[in-house]
Parts: C-alpha cells; structure tokens; sequence
C-alpha cells in the first residue's frame, strides 16, 4: 500500500472499505502522535476522529503531492492545535472537583433554607408575645443591646429586663413546642 494512497484512490472510486483500510492503518499512529501535543489520550483519540471525519467529508482535498499518512498528520496537527487554543479559553473543571462543589453548594443551600424557616417560625413566635416581652426579646436579641441599655430604653431596672427575658424564653418554648428548644 504505497502510504495509502492507492487506497485513498480506491476510496475516491466508491470503495468504502478502502476507507476503513485507511483508518485501520493510521488512527492509532495518529493518536500516538497526536498525544505528544496534547497530552491526554482520550482528548488525541477525539481528534483523530475529528481527523478521520475530515478525510472522510472532504475527499477532494487531498492532492496526492505528499503521502497519505503525512497529509493526515498535517490535518490531525492542525485540528490539535485548535482544540488547545479553545481549551486555554475555555477553563475545565475535574468532574469530581465539580460533583464537591455542587455538594457544597448543596449543603450551603439546605444550610440557608433551614435558617430561613427557623427565622421565619421564631419571629413569628415572637410576635406572638405580649407587648413587653416581645420589646425586650427585640432589644437583646436584635438590636444586640446589653442589659442596661435595654433598661434604660425600657424604663425599667436591669433585674426586670433580665425577668422578662426569662419569661419571653419560657412563652416562646411554650409557643413553639419541643421543636422550640432547639431554636432558643
């Protein structure tokens, strides 16, 4: 088989086992030579096929000036080249890096869903407190005010601050039941 081009000549005739020769005796020294470009064999072996596709489409291309073989590793060279250019642009992600973070995000999602709904079920509780109770519970817990400047908003000692705190916490595990323990 002179470097295939009697079977490329073959194959131009209609002769579609000629082509399967042609690949037969080129895909593996090509996806051998390809791999030293690109470094990952599966990626060598999709641009050999890519490579095979295009002697396959475009069959009038080849002008029988230079061996078969070569003309197909020029093709396979260019087509190796291209997909390393579009792989710099295009950032790529291990598949189990990316399985972790959608994980993650998972988790941070479940995370934020689960603290809305505990904020939602005590606010709602909250208001469900008398009038002092709630102001106190708001003033400690929200406006992050200490003992004696939640009194002297208040009007009130910081012993009857401390005692209403007391009780809002006694009403809200009333208010929200057992679930109520681990919110407060």
């Amino acid at each position: 088989m002179d470097n295939g081009a009697s079977s490329y000549r073959r194959f131009l005739e209609g002769d579609e086992n000629a082509f399967d020769e042609i690949v037969d005796s080129l895909f593996y020294p090509l996806v051998f030579f390809l791999n030293g470009y690109l470094h990952d064999t599966f990626a060598a072996e999709d641009v050999a096929m890519d490579t095979m596709s295009d002697l396959f489409v475009n069959r009038k291309r080849y002008n029988f000036r230079a061996s078969l073989k070569t003309y197909v590793f020029m093709i396979g060279k260019s087509k190796a080249l291209n997909y390393l250019k579009r792989r710099k642009r295009i950032s790529t992600v291990d598949f189990c890096e990316m399985e972790e973070e959608i994980a993650d995000d998972g988790k941070r999602l479940e995370e934020l869903v689960l603290a809305d709904e505990r904020s939602r079920v005590v606010h709602s509780a909250i208001e469900k407190l008398p009038g002092d109770l709630q102001l106190a519970v708001h003033l400690i817990f929200f406006e992050n005010m200490n003992f004696e400047e939640s009194a002297k908003v208040m009007k009130k000692t910081k012993k009857q601050v401390y005692n209403l705190i007391y009780r809002a916490k006694q009403e809200l595990r009333i208010i929200l039941g057992e679930e109520g323990k681990s919110y407060l």
